[in-house]
């Protein structure tokens, strides 16, 4: 199939006017200008997309749920409803995220979700809690909440075999540093989140290994000028990489563009951290064992003003990043970037971003930068941005 389009965004470059060449599910060749005589001589299917924008798939490492499914409900059903209600706004790969549970609903959730990583439906799991705070639970239930045991951090790894990419927990819990230790050494990236930690306490996480930065500012000891807390130590530390969720409810425009602006482009992966409210109407919802009031598209806890997730789709996140970042090409560039390449690289998935040899996934975007089409796996799914 030869794809062409107004503009290609590789990851690295912008191209105008670009094309794609992709066979199964391969990106063979690509360029900019008009397609070479060998790219047209061999019977493929010409799909010309005439003024569209073509930006990789999006990669989503953060996510509890969508379209009325949930990943904590742990089911085959569940995880299709979440797919396909992402894939249509651009999302070809996605992490499962689950919220803090006892330990036998976590085994038993993480099993199910193994399997689907095994089926190659999902790139991983992240285990969001239960080794987080209770001053800084946000949306998690108290109930279920405990400082890790590494008997039960090994129980939880050993029952993943390798399928759990990150576990976000508290560092200034009695045990949490050696937690970090034991997950780093699983193979897992620790996360420093749901935390009320001190400066010093974040900087010893990040010293025993931990690389991301859940969610920044959101359920986090905020920024004091004679306490700088974990935010600080973890913008300021060029190891670590920091999410952020752009859907302009959980952060103020000017909070990324200043937090962008210290650490650089390749150090922002933008996350949905959506429930199962996205892409659905108001209502009434869940996530884990909770109650969600959806109001005018904000989540929150049934009858509080805690935030209980996003209904926010990648495509969203995208036009946040370009509407609030550089203009032009380094705009495009940098979402591509935040949205898809930077959290690809932060845990090991493969190379992200349009280029030969690569996974043919993309987006097509139009000129509002909305979801028309989407190319997974080299086969055209449905898409449209709401």
């Amino acid at each position: 199939m030869l794809i062409t389009a107004g503009t290609v965004v590789t990851g690295t470059r912008v191209l105008r006017p670009g094309w794609l060449l992709v066979a199964g599910a391969t990106v063979t060749a690509l360029g900019e200008g008009t397609p070479p005589p060998w790219a047209t001589d061999h019977g493929h299917t010409l799909t010309d997309l005439g003024a569209a924008t073509v930006v990789p798939g999006f990669v989503d490492t953060h996510v509890h749920g969508g379209g009325g499914g949930s990943f904590p409900d742990a089911s085959a059903e569940q995880t299709t409803r979440v797919l396909d209600a992402h894939a249509r706004h651009g999302t070809t790969t996605m992490m499962a995220s689950l919220v803090s549970a006892d330990q036998d609903d976590l085994l038993a959730q993480i099993r199910v979700l193994a399997d689907q990583v095994r089926a190659g439906l999902l790139c991983g799991i992240h285990l969001e809690g239960p080794w987080i705070a209770a001053s800084k639970k946000g949306a998690h239930d108290p109930a279920t909440l405990r400082t890790p045991d590494p008997v039960e951090v090994a129980e939880a790894l050993d029952t993943a075999g390798g399928t759990v990419r990150m576990v976000t927990l508290a560092p200034e819990l009695p045990g949490a540093l050696d937690a970090v230790r034991q997950i780093v050494a699983s193979g897992a990236v620790a996360a420093v989140g749901h935390t009320d930690a001190t400066y010093d306490e974040t900087r010893a996480a990040v010293a025993a290994g931990a690389r991301v930065g859940t969610h920044l500012f959101n359920a986090m000891r905020p920024v004091h000028h004679r306490e700088p807390g974990p935010v600080t130590a973890l913008v300021e530390d060029p190891r670590v990489q920091v999410e952020m969720i752009g859907d302009g409810v959980h952060l103020h425009p000017a909070v990324y563009r200043e937090v962008c602006a210290l650490v650089g482009t390749d150090r922002v992966n933008l996350v949905t951290d959506a429930m199962a409210a996205a892409g659905m109407p108001d209502g009434a919802y869940r996530l884990g064992s909770l109650d969600v009031d959806v109001v005018d598209g904000a989540a929150h806890l049934a009858g509080t003003t805690t935030i209980a997730g996003s209904t926010a789709t990648m495509d969203r996140l995208f036009r946040f990043a370009v509407d609030n970042g550089l203009s032009g090409d380094d705009g495009l560039l940098r979402a591509v970037r935040q949205t898809s390449v930077n959290p690809a690289r932060t845990f090991g998935l493969p190379t992200v971003g349009l280029h030969e040899g690569g996974r043919a996934d993309a987006v097509v975007l139009d000129a509002s930068l909305r979801v028309t089409s989407v190319l997974r796996g080299g086969v055209w799914v449905p898409g449209g941005s709401d």
